[in-house]
């Protein structure tokens, strides 16, 4: 008979949660800015850059913040 019981590495599923979300983040931010445009000739002066949203990563940060404290408060009960 073949074993097919593996055991399950913490430390890789830590690994791999935090790579999912640093791609998450890489990505979500790499889409959210948009290229500037070339200025137009003739003109003065170039137009203003366009803005970075202030949102870009303030979710992420908002989720990963509370998921850090509620497991810091598991962490806690526990001890």
């Amino acid at each position: 008979m073949v074993n097919l019981h593996f055991t399950i590495d913490m430390k890789s599923i830590k690994f791999k949660i935090l790579a999912l979300f640093t791609f998450l983040f890489v990505i979500t931010n790499v889409f959210a800015h948009k290229p500037v445009e070339p200025p137009v000739p003739g003109r003065e002066s170039a137009p203003p850059p366009v803005g970075v949203p202030i949102d870009g990563g303030l979710g992420w940060l908002l989720l990963l913040g509370s998921a850090y404290g509620v497991y810091n408060l598991k962490k806690n009960k526990k001890t």
